[in-house]
Order: C-alpha cells, then sequence, then structure tokens
C-alpha cells in the first residue's frame, strides 16, 4: 500500500514477517520513540511460518502512522541481518472463532485488567499495550524490560521448537543424540547412524530423544542416571519408563530393583509430608490472624463499654459531672500554662543568645575603643617630645 493513498486509511498497522530471534523486548527498542504513540500492539502468529510472527499495531493519530510507515517500511531490522521492515496500511481487523477476545481493552470500561508485571491497570490513554501469541496483556514499558522471548506469565515461547531429523538420513524417527558432541542419528533399527558416529568418534554415551534415556554403546546397556527429584530437590533415581507391558513391567529387571521402589517411595513420603507441614502452617497462620481479630474486636468492645459506663455515672451524679467539668478546665489551662512554659523558655534561649552576641560586640568595641586611646596617647608622647626637642635646640 502506497503512501498517495489516503482514501479509507487507519491508524492501523501490520508490521510483516518479523523474525522470531526478535523479541519483545527487541522490537519496542526497534520502534524508538513511536512506542509512546501506540496504543496497542498484538502479536500474530501465521499459518505455515513458523519462523516469524506479525505485529498489529494501533496508534494514537493518523500522523504518527504516516510517520512509523515512512521511517520503517523497507528497514532492516538489524544491519547483521538480512530482513527486513515490512509495513502496510490495515483497513480493519476480523477475529475468528478460533481467537480469544478476553484480553481486549474497551475505552470505555472502569474494569480494566491489570498488568501482570506492574500491577497497574491497563490504560490505552497512560501508556501503550501489547498483547502476545498466547493472549496476554503488559504495558509495553514493562514488556520492553523482558529480556526473554517467552511470556512472562505462562512462559509459552514465540519461537517454536522445530521436529528433529538424523543428520545423515533426515530420518525423523528413534533418534539419539549424542551427549558428548551433540550429533543426531537415528538408531539401529533404522540407518544406525548413531552407532556409526559411535565407532568414528568413540563418543560411547547418546540420549534417546523419545524417552530421554541414555545408552552406553561400550557397555550395550542403558545407564542409570540421578537427577533433581521436582518434589523436593533431592537427587533420586530416574524414572524411566518401561515399554515392555502397558499396564505394568513384570519381566525386567525395573520390576524387581528394590532400590528404585523404596528410592520413588520415599519421594513420594516426603513429598507428602512436606505437603502437609505447608497446610499446617497455612492453617495455623490462619487461626492465627482468626483469634487476633476477635481479640480485637474484644478489646474495642471493652473499651466503648467503659467509655459508656463512665458516661452514665457521670449523667447519674451532678457531683461527678461538676468535678469532671473542673478537672477538664484545669487539664486546659495547665496544657495552655506549659504551652506558655515552653514558649518562655524558647524565648530564654534566644534572648540569652542575643544578650551574648550583645556582650561580645560591646567588649570588641571597648577594645577597640582601649587600642585608640593607647594609640593617641603615644603620638600625643611623640609629639611632646619633639616640641621639648625644639625648645631645647632655640
Amino acid at each position: 500500500m502506497t503512501m498517495d493513498r489516503k482514501v479509507g486509511r487507519k491508524p492501523l498497522l501490520c508490521v510483516l514477517s518479523v523474525p522470531n530471534h526478535m523479541t519483545y523486548a527487541d522490537f519496542c527498542q526497534f520502534c524508538g520513540s513511536f512506542v509512546q504513540h501506540m496504543l496497542e500492539m498484538r502479536i500474530v502468529r501465521n499459518d505455515g511460518m513458523e519462523d516469524c510472527y506479525s505485529i498489529l499495531i494501533r496508534f494514537d493519530e493518523q500522523k504518527a502512522a504516516d510517520t512509523f510507515y515512512k521511517h520503517f517500511n523497507g528497514r532492516r531490522f538489524s544491519s547483521l541481518e538480512d530482513e527486513t521492515c515490512n509495513v502496510l496500511f490495515a483497513a480493519d481487523v476480523h477475529y475468528t472463532g478460533s481467537i480469544e477476545r478476553t484480553q481486549s481493552i474497551p475505552a470505555s470500561s472502569t474494569e480494566q485488567p491489570f498488568c501482570p508485571v506492574c500491577l497497574e491497570r491497563l490504560d490505552q490513554d497512560t501508556s501503550g499495550i501489547l498483547t502476545t501469541i498466547c493472549n496476554h496483556s503488559f504495558h509495553c514499558s514493562c514488556i520492553s524490560k523482558w529480556t526473554d522471548s517467552s511470556c512472562p506469565v505462562c512462559r509459552y515461547c514465540q519461537q517454536q521448537p522445530g521436529n528433529s531429523t538424523c543428520s545423515i538420513c533426515q530420518s525423523p524417527e528413534n533418534l539419539w543424540m549424542c551427549v558428548i558432541c551433540g550429533f543426531v542419528g537415528c538408531g539401529r533399527y533404522k540407518e544406525a547412524h548413531a552407532i556409526r558416529h559411535w565407532k568414528e568418534t568413540q563418543h560411547c554415551y547418546a540420549l534417546e530423544l523419545e524417552t530421554r534415556r541414555v545408552w552406553d554403546y561400550a557397555g550395550d546397556n542403558y545407564v542409570h542416571r540421578l537427577i533433581q527429584s521436582k518434589t523436593d530437590g533431592k537427587l533420586v533415581e530416574l524414572n524411566h519408563h518401561c515399554h515392555h507391558d502397558i499396564d505394568g513391567c513384570c519381566s525386567c529387571e525395573c520390576a524387581t530393583d528394590p532400590g528404585f521402589s523404596e528410592t520413588l517411595a520415599n519421594s513420594k513420603v516426603e513429598a507428602i509430608v512436606n505437603e502437609y507441614n505447608e497446610l499446617l502452617t497455612l492453617q495455623l497462620e490462619n487461626q492465627k490472624m482468626y483469634f487476633e481479630s476477635l481479640l480485637q474486636e474484644v478489646e474495642e468492645e471493652t473499651d466503648r463499654e467503659i467509655k459508656e459506663a463512665v458516661e452514665k455515672s457521670l449523667c447519674q451524679n451532678p457531683r461527678l459531672m461538676k468535678l469532671k467539668v473542673r478537672l477538664d478546665k484545669c487539664i486546659e489551662e495547665k496544657k495552655f500554662l506549659d504551652d506558655i512554659n515552653d514558649n518562655l523558655t524558647r524565648n530564654k534561649d534566644i534572648w540569652e543568645a542575643k544578650i551574648s552576641e550583645i556582650e561580645e560586640r560591646e567588649k570588641r568595641k571597648l577594645k577597640m575603643k582601649d587600642e585608640k586611646i593607647h594609640e593617641l596617647e603615644e603620638q600625643l608622647a611623640t609629639l611632646m617630645a619633639s616640641i621639648e626637642t625644639e625648645n631645647a635646640v632655640q
């Protein structure tokens, strides 16, 4: 679409074929100062194009959209890459039934959702909003600090993992990866490229990509590994899956291994104990808060009852009422006198400081006067001596 066609043009642009290696933060940095003019951005995945995505951008005014088109259309995303930024004007956006619109934000909505990062409301008037592929919305300023290509909420990654294939025959089945150098080859039931790699390089350990088990070609058996348990973080034996029987394994050594069964049972028991301790701690904390609230209510009720009883007793006994009035008056007078005393004490300090300053000044004046008198006396003595000398000469 050219810039000369102004009929039907709206402040809605579509950036096509943004490479997957460019994260949300990279794109916000690429846009630069135009981010403050963007009301909403939505990430769209094109069918059949897993290596790139598109972005719909809505601007606050048509002038900003036109300037963005002129500045970025045909521009390279990076000086080290060949991908260019292809910008088109969009007339309208139509959502199909497969796209959820739960994150759409109407301008007049009073109950606006919150940004999961800063916990502030998602308001288009104050900050631009970016909606990821997984349909989660964030402030552009918040998502620009997220350097990862995944969603901060659900960790959905915009870079879709590719299907592994054999490095030699490109077969996608029965694949093994060398844990030493990362070579991916097919197993012995295909073209046996993984075994050939072992014979050529003597890298004897290979990981079966389907079951995640490690095979030792030198020992011709699976290698049992220790992994970190997800429940308690301790090292336990790998819970590998046996494919001999669907309902359960009864013929191989994994069913009769007491160490494996004991480790698995201990892991489950420890997980249950930890969960019970957490629930118990939570319940105790809730009970503590509940009884503290009851205690506070009782204290407030007691104070209110004491106050009401005092007022009632004063109303029933006029003499006590008069004494209370006199006591309140005395308290007010005492407070007034205390205030006067504080003011006088502060004024006393101020006046003492001023008196000290005046005394110092007078001392300096007297000293200067004495010095002048002494100087005049010396001059007078000198003059008298000169006069006597002249008289003696005559």
